[in-house]
């Protein structure tokens, strides 16, 4: 039995030799390339309360001046002072930009004249790009802007101010900082803005600067999403072919086959030689090469040997789960509201939202529209009493729930707990479940093992079920998407992954003693297999040496 286990482990070790080399080389390079990001200023962007002496042009009568009969969602969005109604527009819809709607192009509309701002998605992309990349420049307040509860006191500003050219030369001619080299709407998935990123669609600003940055955009959220510059794009390559085996994606899910087989019969490899070490003994004989690279080997490999074991299993597992099509993406509210729904009376909604903060009036920094149970909700976000830092998502990875209050439409009537029962009737329409099979709503502002950075958005509402294996659905409220879905089947492959492949057990240290412990065992996997080849080698050598001799 022995005498065939020697020779099978040789063999199926040469075989993974080179794949089990790269997939080492590049996770020892992972934790570097996540540390030499792109220099970023922030990613977030503070919300500041509606100038409302600017908004002096009714939505309502704006939507009716372009033929506009019915949209999916708004808000109001600011380019320097000059503040416009972002609207969704429904697919296929008429009216200005009538191409840009099909393609569910927000629409810009100036809430001073209501005009539409030309290009308006793809000039506020700029605008947002910049301000991740170089700071966001301090809002120049009005006299008026909202300092107090009076939101509501219409100010005359001079007729002849032209707020959407004064906008498109902000973003077109900056006082300081790079020029934009190019702007493009992203809205698949690519070798440099992979699936991992999640949100689509976004817009990919080019920088003219030596590193070549580029900055992906939402703009429907405000959000940063990604970055890349020409160094950090060597890295993510090597990584792509190496580690994730891009060269195969012509393949399709045949990728996920071959990286499976690999990686099942490394574990194989990994297990045969843990027999080999505890069954046998090693020889001693000075002065033999040959011997002492066994010795150096055997030994290499019981102290690499459990990690060994961990990442080729957690490898496997992650691999064979990826077989499942990832459907999040197919769950969204897709409300439709009439355009005389549009009607914002900003005093009412003051008004409600300082009861509901039992007379504190706090400003408020947007609006929009939700459909939840058979009524309309204005969901009115306020300024927060503590502004968030939002510099780097990935090291901080927490943020804060936002200060919201549900306003019905039709009687200004707030919903107490609103966010969370929004988040539990998305939940009911998603799962199709019902809404009595709920058994917990809870915020979720940090990323952890099951609902992790690899998910993107924060923050959500976690929804609990006792069927569907305690099913959990992440939903984010503000955008009414499902955010990711996990049960306890496929919460064992997530905190498989988290835990043996990406060192997640060391979260006790911080990332930089996670990184730490990653390059470390990654270095031993290099070792492991070097120290082998070089075995094989002199093996082979002396096999072929005794050969001639005879």
């Amino acid at each position: 039995m022995r005498k065939k286990i020697y020779p099978l482990h040789r063999r199926l070790s040469i075989i993974i030799a080179i794949p089990v080399l790269l997939w080492a080389i590049s996770g020892f390079m992972h934790p570097v390339m996540t540390n030499i990001r792109p220099a970023i200023a922030t990613q977030g962007i503070p919300p500041v309360a509606i100038d409302t002496g600017r908004v002096r042009f009714p939505l309502a009568e704006a939507l009716r001046k372009h033929h506009i009969d019915s949209f999916s969602d708004l808000r109001l969005v600011h380019i320097d002072t000059n503040w416009f109604y972002q609207v969704q527009p429904l697919p296929g819809g008429t009216g200005p930009d009538a191409a840009n709607q099909i393609a569910r192009v927000p629409i810009y509309i100036s809430c001073a004249n209501g005009n539409v701002l030309i290009a308006g998605d793809w000039l506020y992309a700029q605008y947002l790009a910049r301000q991740f990349l170089e700071g966001a420049a301090p809002y120049k307040f009005s006299a008026h802007s909202p300092a107090h509860v009076e939101l509501a006191i219409p100010v005359s500003l001079h007729a002849a101010h032209d707020c959407c050219g004064a906008a498109t030369e902000t973003v077109l001619n900056p006082v300081k900082g790079a020029k934009v080299a190019n702007v493009s709407m992203v809205k698949a998935f690519d070798n440099e803005y992979k699936p991992i990123n999640r949100l689509l669609p976004v817009y990919r600003v080019s920088f003219h600067r030596p590193d070549g940055i580029r900055v992906y955009v939402e703009t429907t959220q405000d959000r940063f999403s990604f970055a890349m510059d020409n160094r950090r794009a060597i890295f993510d390559e090597i990584f792509r072919l190496f580690h994730t085996w891009g060269w195969l994606d012509f393949l399709g899910k045949g990728r996920l086959a071959v990286e499976l087989l690999v990686a099942l019969t490394a574990l194989f490899t990994a297990v045969l030689g843990l027999y080999i070490f505890f069954t046998t003994r090693s020889a001693r004989a000075p002065g033999n090469g040959l011997v002492k690279a066994r010795r150096n080997h055997r030994y290499t490999a019981i102290v690499a040997s459990l990690f060994t074991l961990l990442w080729t299993f957690s490898g496997s597992f992650h691999a064979f789960s990826k077989f499942r099509d990832d459907t999040r993406d197919r769950y969204f509210a897709s409300p439709h509201f009439a355009a005389e729904m549009a009607s914002c009376d900003w005093s009412r909604l003051q008004a409600a939202c300082t009861r509901q903060q039992a007379g504190y009036a706090r400003p408020i920094t947007n609006v929009s529209l939700v459909q939840m149970n058979g009524d309309n909700y204005w969901r009115v976000s306020m300024l927060p009493e503590k502004a968030a830092a939002h510099k780097d998502l990935m090291k901080d990875a927490r943020t804060a729930m936002p200060s919201v209050t549900y306003i019905r439409v039709s009687d200004c009537a707030v919903l107490p707990d609103g966010d969370a029962r929004y988040a539990a009737s998305l939940a009911t329409q998603f799962s199709q479940r019902p809404k009595g099979d709920i058994r917990s709503v809870e915020p979720i502002t940090s990323f952890g093992d099951e609902y992790n950075f690899t998910d993107k958005r924060l923050p959500v509402w976690k929804v609990s079920y006792a069927a569907g294996h305690n099913e959990r659905l992440y939903i984010e409220t503000s955008t009414g998407r499902l955010a990711s879905k996990a049960d306890d089947r496929t919460a064992v492959e997530g905190y498989s992954f988290s835990i043996f492949h990406k060192h997640h057990f060391m979260d006790w240290g911080g990332k930089t003693v996670r990184d730490i412990s990653t390059m470390f065992w990654a270095l031993m996997q290099i070792v492991l297999v070097t120290i082998g080849l070089v075995l094989w080698f002199r093996r082979r050598n002396a096999g072929t040496e005794r050969s001639l001799r005879s």
